[in-house]
């Protein structure tokens, strides 16, 4: 089922991002809004209503975490993705994780678990 409110992607390989961007278009959820940066992740939380948000753990030198805390305050369900771990605030240790690489029916499921938890 596809969601009425745009995907969020936060990755900062220009690459991965638009191959996430694909597979949420191919699955039916439209054109996602990509963001590389926390800043520009929050810029895109200002202006815009999300139905879920897909965040790459390591943004360059920087952690995605203010903008999971952003996320979360609004209510909008997050995973996120990592290629090489980190540790996860407690805060956000019980949010979904998808592993890189990753496949086309691990973001469908993925995006279908958080939708039905939010009730879209």
């Amino acid at each position: 089922m596809a969601a009425a409110l745009p995907v969020l992607v936060v990755e900062d390989d220009a690459l991965i991002g638009l191959m996430v961007a694909d597979m949420c278009d191919a699955l039916g959820y439209g054109e996602p809004v990509q963001a590389a940066s926390i800043a520009e992740a929050l810029a895109a939380l200002g202006g815009q209503h999300f139905a879920a948000a897909l965040l790459d753990v390591h943004l360059g030198s920087d952690a995605v975490w203010p903008v999971a805390d952003a996320l979360a305050a609004a209510g909008v369900p997050f995973a996120f993705m990592t290629g090489g771990g980190g540790e996860v605030p407690p805060a956000h240790a019980h949010r979904p994780t998808l592993g890189k690489p990753f496949r086309l029916a691990e973001v469908d499921s993925l995006l279908s678990a958080l939708l039905i938890v939010a009730g879209d």
